[in-house]
């Protein structure tokens, strides 16, 4: 069984997508010669034609893939920094993402923004770091944070065949993950649906992108004190509550993890929801960033501004002494 990477996995669900469906095209900033490393072979097998390398304008190539999504093409933007989406919020938002509703669904505006390298990417500093997925979140624009190869396969070709804009965040702190996948085996990951990584019976702890894995090492290694259900979410909107308050409901104790800003982020709603629904039996607590967090450049001060599994272990075994 061959080992996947999860960059190789971006650069495989591109290429079957493209060989697929003749509208799917890539645009963004040196994709032909595959800066980001994603894009390696697509120019060679696709042509000039569709695979597009774009001027230094995100909101005039972002812009230009809404007009083509809504002719009848799938675009799919490769954004080599996730701050760059802050400059085409307006373009996603405003646009993309109301289009399809402001007309009864007259239109689709089918565009996937692809972000390889989401986060920190080790002294890449404070406008290179970013996790913004919250915010698309916030206005209901379609977010994916795959965490493992299979996975991040699987929801870029789903979102390439959404008719809605779909933003995909590939957190760097996965691009370099391997797994043993059956390429036969690849195939869509659902949209709005998550998964229990490891199953439990104490606490469940919701882990965004790369942190599933922190977890789950945080999960063997208190194996012998207690019992961690793992849940990864994979879709952050539309979130798969349903799993997630079975899952809740069978530990009744909840920890978030989330490698974005405290404030207004993905764990304080995931806490907000969970406590709406499900009585718990202790307080639920969040592993996040600070707030107003800016990460620095200085690798050490980059590493202790992200959570980690040593905060992620307190912070349950926290929770089961406030529950017992």
């Amino acid at each position: 069984m061959p080992r996947l990477s999860y960059r190789r996995a971006l650069t495989r669900a591109l290429a079957d997508e493209m060989a697929r469906d003749e509208s799917v095209f890539l645009l963004g900033e040196d994709i032909r010669v595959a800066a980001a490393n994603v894009t390696s072979g697509l120019l060679k097998k696709f042509g000039s034609k569709r695979v597009l390398d774009t001027p230094l304008s995100e909101q005039a190539f972002t812009s230009f893939a809404t007009g083509a999504a809504l002719a009848g093409a799938r675009p799919v933007i490769e954004f080599q920094i996730p701050s760059l989406l802050f400059l085409v919020f307006e373009q996603i938002v405003n646009h993309a993402h109301k289009f399809p509703l402001m007309t009864g669904g007259q239109c689709a505006v089918p565009v996937t923004y692809l972000v390889p390298g989401s986060g920190s990417r080790t002294g890449w500093a404070g406008q290179h770091s970013d996790h913004p997925y919250s915010l698309f979140t916030h206005v209901g624009v379609t977010t994916v944070v795959p965490a493992t190869p299979a996975d991040a396969y699987g929801l870029l070709v789903s979102a390439i065949r959404c008719d809605d804009p779909v933003v995909v965040f590939a957190p760097a702190g996965a691009m370099e993950l391997r797994a043993d996948v059956a390429l036969s085996d690849l195939e869509p990951v659902p949209i709005g649906r998550g998964c229990v990584r490891r199953p439990g019976t104490d606490v469940t702890v919701v882990a965004v992108g790369h942190l599933v894995h922190d977890a789950l090492a945080v999960a063997d290694e208190l194996a012998d004190q207690l019992s961690v259900e793992v849940f990864d979410p994979r879709t952050l909107y539309p979130f798969d509550w349903d799993g997630l308050l079975g899952s809740v409901a069978r530990t009744g104790r909840l920890v978030v993890v989330d490698d974005s800003n405290r404030s207004c982020g993905i764990a304080g709603e995931i806490i907000a929801t969970v406590v709406e629904r499900v009585r718990l039996a202790a307080p639920p607590r969040r592993v996040t960033r600070p707030d107003g967090a800016v990460l620095p450049f200085a690798p050490a001060l980059d590493r202790a501004v992200q959570p980690g599994r040593e905060q992620l272990t307190a912070t349950i075994q926290l929770c089961l002494k406030d529950a017992s």
